[in-house]
């Protein structure tokens, strides 16, 4: 017995001493990694994920799928910092795709190149990959002034030839930048992938690396760019590689309810749009065919990152995202091919996570947005959260998804500012100057629903569950509510002012007041959804305390303080921001 007590005391002694070390040189060494695939302009609604069977064999059989998830802004360059900062663009102040509001100079002469997604990875000790496109307005003229910061290794398209499908540049690391001219961008863009690849596989340390390629954008030749004071862009359908050419011949845009309307749908300028021709529609399919063939590149690129996963033994240890910028609309609501819209296919947009410990060929409901990613990747790599983030990790376990349903944020916070633009060869109509509009999307147990106010004061207001296509506005043309419709029995009259309150909240929230807007309105903790918000009990807080109403003092294209009319704040009597409401003040809250 003494000798047993002996050898079990040594044993004790023993793991006490090495076995702690041992583990952290494992956990170090083992620290997981992150591919994220990040496609633009991809849409969910059109039916483009059908159309790629190594993202469904790859990611969709052998991962979840996040079926209501969200961007913010549903256009490239405002949504792609919100990417990377985990900041709703309000926050960022990068609204627009060309300076003044937005691009490559805008998104540096906010700060954000010293403070944004590579770098705070490099800070945690990732070495941090990236190929493809960054930014819009990043120039063979100002890729070096300044360079990208927290980048270990980068291959970066630039304008003018980003959106170009056989004349693409790339620029690496400090090297000048070069010329593809007459090869197929995402072959190119996809070897690149791989080198990097190994070359993070070589440096034996976790890493995060993102593969954006420019597909399934529509192909633009442009003379010139956003810095030059008139730049001449020439958009048509995107271009496949010639071994996809001939593929999808039978494939038209979906006819849904919503495609190409006998009568007008939708507010403001959509509503003035005229009804496509024949010859319209038959080029929309043509645009809608090469965007599934231009995607087969990107799948077969799919395919060939998982294949070195696995040849580098890094599979196991590594999780593959797979998303977009944005969605895309082509012939909905009489819209031409493009997105900056808020419908459901502009903002919709595919999300795929694959890896250790996460579900396997599950689909969920969950509702999750952009702004959820950065903390998303933030958890999965171990690093503590921030707290400027607007938004909050993706559950991906089991136990993750199954739990939050009554707990998680229910709502995304829809904005946009500026011009819309149509971008097949008939957008002649199209003069989208005021497409500015503040919205939410709130999903729940008993709703589903899109509200919106425009910068010309415009509302709408879409019960989804009865009308998914959104294609009657509960709000008449002369501004009154409909008073036949219900949501969980509660007329529109007072469902409206709870979603009012909600926006206002939402259009100028920061850090956890954007993840748990309820909270701002109810400090006690009372109300913490829809449902619980339409009790009638705060029937006299949402109709009349609540009398500030979301409304624009005029239409301009960027985030521009006094054109954003009234700002959310805890004072009933006008009197500023920090006096005391239900016991708690706002500066001491956030």
């Amino acid at each position: 017995m003494r000798a047993l007590i002996r050898l079990l005391l040594w044993v004790s002694l023993r793991a006490t001493t090495w076995f702690p070390a041992q583990q952290q040189s494992l956990s170090a060494r083992h620290k997981p990694n992150i591919v994220f695939v990040l496609t633009d302009d991809q849409d969910t609604h059109l039916g483009s994920l059908d159309y790629m069977p190594h993202v469904q064999r790859h990611l969709l059989n052998s991962g979840t799928y996040y079926r209501s998830h969200y961007c913010t802004t549903s256009v490239c360059c405002p949504s792609r910092v919100t990417l990377w900062t985990g900041r709703l663009a309000h926050n960022t102040n990068v609204t627009d795709v060309n300076p003044p509001y937005g691009g490559y100079p805008k998104f540096i002469s906010q700060g954000f190149n010293e403070n944004y997604l590579p770098v705070w990875l490099r800070e945690a000790g990732y070495n941090t990959y990236y190929v493809g496109k960054l930014f819009n307005v990043h120039t063979v003229d100002n890729y070096n002034s300044p360079f990208p910061n927290g980048f270990t290794s980068h291959e970066f398209l630039l304008d003018p030839y980003t959106y170009d499908y056989l004349n693409s540049t790339f620029q690496r690391n400090y090297e000048a930048p070069r010329s593809y001219e007459g090869e197929y961008v995402t072959d190119v863009l996809a070897q690149k992938a791989y080198t990097l690849l190994e070359e993070a596989a070589e440096a034996q340390k976790p890493f995060f690396l993102t593969v954006a390629p420019s597909a399934p954008h529509c192909n633009v030749f442009m003379n010139g760019t956003g810095l030059d004071e008139h730049p001449f862009f020439d958009f048509g359908a995107p271009i496949p590689a010639k071994r996809h050419q001939q593929l999808f011949d039978d494939a038209n845009v979906p006819r849904t309810p919503s495609f190409n309307p006998e009568i007008p749908s939708g507010a403001n300028w959509i509503k003035t749009l005229r009804r496509q021709n024949q010859t319209n529609v038959e080029y929309n399919d043509h645009f809608y065919r090469n965007r599934l063939r231009a995607l087969q590149a990107v799948d077969e690129m799919v395919d060939g990152i998982f294949s070195r996963l696995e040849g580098l033994s890094l599979l196991d240890n590594t999780y593959v995202v797979y998303s977009s910028d944005n969605g895309y609309h082509i012939g909905q609501h009489r819209l031409q091919p493009g997105k900056s819209c808020g419908f459901e296919e502009d903002i919709n947009v595919p999300l795929i996570i694959r890896g250790p410990s996460v579900r396997e060929n599950v689909t969920t409901d969950i509702v999750t947005t952009h702004t959820d990613l950065a903390p998303t990747f933030f958890r999965l790599l171990g690093i503590p959260l921030r707290s400027d983030f607007d938004g909050e990790p993706i559950p991906v376990t089991r136990e993750q998804i199954e739990s939050p349903y009554l707990k998680r944020q229910e709502h995304v916070t829809v904005e946009y500012w500026g011009f819309a633009a149509g971008e097949g060869i008939y957008d002649f109509d199209l003069s989208a100057y005021n497409n500015t509009y503040k919205a939410i999307r709130i999903k729940g147990a008993g709703y589903n629903l899109y509200y919106s106010v425009w910068c010309n004061n415009e509302h709408e207001l879409y019960d989804l569950d009865t009308d998914p296509h959104q294609m009657t506005n509960l709000f008449s043309e002369n501004e009154k509510v409909s008073s036949s419709h219900h949501i969980l029995g509660i007329g529109i009259p007072k469902v409206v002012p709870r979603l009012d309150s909600l926006l206002l909240v939402l259009k100028s929230c920061k850090g956890k007041v954007c993840v748990s807007p309820w909270k701002a309105l109810h400090p006690n903790g009372a109300v913490n959804c829809l449902k619980d918000a339409l009790n009638e009990v705060y029937d006299h807080f949402y109709e009349v305390e609540q009398s500030t109403r979301v409304v624009f003092d005029e239409c301009v294209r960027g985030y521009l303080l006094d054109a954003e009319g009234p700002q959310f704040d805890f004072d009933r009597d006008g009197q500023g921001n920090n006096l005391i409401r239900d016991g708690l003040l706002w500066h001491e809250w956030v």
